[in-house]
């Protein structure tokens, strides 16, 4: 057990890397592996989420190897590692997105599964392409405090509010479902917009409503399955490092629990739009880090 053993001796700190894991390109035999993405150039209001990735490590270093919860050996069962950041190119965004796609086709084309710490959600456009190209069309469960599937946003077409309406014109999704919206629209026509693409929401008041109907709709999703997960799902008060907060969210507590709970196919996972610089005390960026705890772990019971 490496990772046992690296957390026991004091000469195999790591504190660099995800959760003290190895620093590794190369994938045999890995089955899941952490990998950031930082670039925040297509964010609309606070920047800083291209610190996210950096954050999000500094925020794993109390992780352990045994998940009690799931009852697993979460990183020796999935003989995980850290592969490091895909290197962005700060201020060119279509650059950027090909570069990220390119990446990630590359990482997961061998059959080991993405855990990627953003960067804004505009990464996740590109990802979704990989995994299209690797896997065909994957079903998409969005965590999110806004629907972001806007057609523009100050005339632009790619930016972290566009990235889920360009996914559906580019046919890379089967069913989508979206958790935790609460942000204030610019129009009613959003709300006709989600019924005109097909994507099935749950609002924040859904989700505290029946947190059990939500989990059935979730995981009665069938075939390969894709989770991201932005961190303004998550109440300010818990997640305040985030570029776009927006009151009234999920705990804590309640999204790590949602994420223990998932029974889909998971070919891929993302926490997005964390903004160290924002942050409390390290909260934001150590919920983000158990988030993707959580996640591997379910993917290690599978």
């Amino acid at each position: 057990m490496r990772q046992i053993d690296a957390l026991k001796s004091p000469r195999f700190t790591q504190v660099s890397t995800f959760g003290r894991l190895p620093l590794l390109q190369d994938l045999h035999d890995v089955k899941a592996f952490f990998v950031g993405i930082p670039f925040d150039d297509a964010t609309t209001y606070r920047p800083g989420a291209r610190f996210g990735p950096m954050g999000i490590r500094q925020g794993s270093r109390l992780l352990r190897p045994y998940n009690q919860f799931l009852d697993v050996y979460t990183f020796d069962e999935l003989n995980a590692c850290d592969v490091g950041d895909i290197n962005v190119i700060p201020g060119y965004l279509m650059d950027t997105m090909k570069v990220i796609e390119e990446g990630m086709v590359e990482l997961i084309k061998g059959g080991s599964t993405p855990f990627i710490a953003g960067g804004d959600h505009s990464i996740t456009l590109p990802v979704l392409r990989a995994m299209n190209k690797v896997h065909g069309k994957v079903n998409l469960v969005h965590f999110d405090s806004h629907y972001d599937f806007w057609d523009t946003y100050w005339g632009k077409k790619y930016t972290h509010g566009s990235w889920l309406r360009r996914a559906l014109e580019e046919n890379l999704l089967g069913k989508v479902v979206q958790v935790g919206i609460r942000g204030s629209t610019f129009s009613k026509d959003d709300l006709q917009d989600r019924d005109k693409l097909g994507v099935k929401s749950f609002t924040i008041r859904d989700v505290k409503r029946d947190p059990e109907g939500v989990m059935k709709e979730i995981n009665s999703l069938e075939g390969k399955t894709y989770v991201s997960f932005d961190i303004d799902s998550v109440d300010p008060a818990f997640a305040p490092a985030t570029g776009t907060p927006e009151v009234g969210g999920l705990t804590s507590f309640e999204v790590v629990e949602m994420v223990r709970g998932f029974k889909v196919n998971m070919v891929g996972f993302d926490v997005v739009e964390v903004a160290p610089s924002y942050d409390v005390s390290e909260i934001t960026s150590m919920l983000a880090a158990n988030l993707i705890y959580e996640a591997m772990s379910v993917k290690a019971k599978r």
